[in-house]
């Protein structure tokens, strides 16, 4: 099997979180390793690019360039983070920078890439709000062409007085975008527009899940969309109608097990490339949960609950083998590496590796 390189992002700087939590980031950019997919070794590589609090990345499909928010809130004087693009050297593997373009909305929390390789989609956390780039034909960031305000609030006070837009997903197809909103608990639903760089509200514009659960982030699987809930700390298993772009709930399942009594907020969800696992992520209880998929009726069957390798799992990935997860440990400055049993999907430690304040992971695949 052939080695992969990844990019992790990292904390910079001190920010402040929607729980009130401040968090000093000791990490300096945009960090590179190799992974072995044969022994899941991971060798360290690097500093790649300096940059204030590149939280999340993105790389395009076609492996040619990298984007990375930088979650701010003041960028050059305006109340607002920014998003970066980079230039991916194959000969190297070096990223090259080429500009930086406005958020409008402050703490961009998540960056994605239609198919098409024509728009960056921005997610704003703290503000609430999507901003849409077009790419240029260099892979830098035009200005931006769409930019929508969420508006609303929910039950929880202190987590939802606001709108709070967590991240941004496709559909199979591209012709829709789903955006899990905490502050609201809405699953925005829009159309898209790529000839004019625009989202459009969906003819159902939002699913709404149960108040005081907290979207975060989802992924879909065949015509089911798997939404994990921050605050709730469950998953809302959903049946996706594609004619009309609409959701219907078919299960909601918790993602805490054991005895296990403190705090608790999730945060990530992936399923491995055959669709036969899925994996959620949970701070507080420092731990990563399994699951099995039913692919007849896309429900969820509790596998396993596992220490995550460290504190304050955030991001995570499966590697694309689909044999191992790698898990950004924030407060622990460490990548964990753990292998998947391929007959029950259940996790075991290999090894971590010391990365400072990592927050996001991103395999290069080409």
């Amino acid at each position: 099997m052939q080695d992969y390189y990844i990019f992790v992002g990292t904390y910079t700087q001190p920010i402040r979180f929607g729980t009130g939590q401040i968090l000093d980031g000791k990490g300096s950019g945009i960090y590179r390793l190799r992974f072995n997919a044969d022994s899941g070794e991971l060798t360290d590589d690097g500093l790649v690019a300096e940059a204030p609090n590149p939280s999340y990345l993105a790389i395009n499909p076609s492996g040619e360039y990298l984007y990375a928010v930088n979650e701010l809130k003041e960028y050059k004087g305006m109340a607002c983070g920014s998003v970066s693009s980079y230039r991916i050297v194959p000969e190297t593997m070096d990223i090259v920078y080429l500009n930086t373009q406005p958020t409008g909305g402050t703490d961009p929390c998540h960056v994605e890439v239609n198919n098409g390789n024509t728009h960056v989609f921005v997610s704003n956390f703290m503000s609430g709000s999507i901003c849409v780039f077009p790419i240029n034909r260099d892979g830098s960031l035009g200005e931006a062409s769409c930019f929508i305000q969420h508006e609303g609030s929910s039950i929880n006070k202190l987590r939802q007085s606001s709108p709070h837009a967590h991240s941004l997903i496709f559909d199979s197809d591209n012709k829709r975008a789903f955006v899990p909103d905490l502050g609201i608990d809405k699953l925005m639903i829009y159309k898209t527009d790529f000839e004019n760089g625009k989202l459009v509200p969906g003819e159902i514009p939002c699913h709404k899940v149960r108040p005081g659960s907290g979207p975060r982030h989802c992924e879909f699987y065949g015509n089911y969309c798997y939404l994990i809930n921050e605050i709730s700390c469950s998953i809302s298993v959903l049946r996706y109608e594609p004619e009309i772009g609409a959701f219907d709930e078919i299960q909601e399942i918790t993602t805490i097990y054991g005895s296990f009594e403190g705090e608790n907020i999730s945060a990530d969800i992936h399923i491995t490339p055959d669709g036969r696992f899925l994996y959620g992520s949970n701070r507080g209880q420092n731990s990563i949960v399994a699951y099995s998929i039913d692919k007849q009726t896309g429900r969820l069957s509790f596998v396993d609950s596992i220490y995550c390798g460290g504190e304050t799992p955030r991001n995570f990935a499966v590697d694309p083998t689909g044999r191992f997860v790698l898990v950004c440990n924030q407060d622990t400055d460490n990548i964990a590496v753990f292998a998947i049993d391929s007959a029950t999907g259940r996790l075991s430690f290999l090894s971590d590796h010391k990365v400072p304040t990592p927050v996001c992971v991103k395999f290069y695949c080409r």
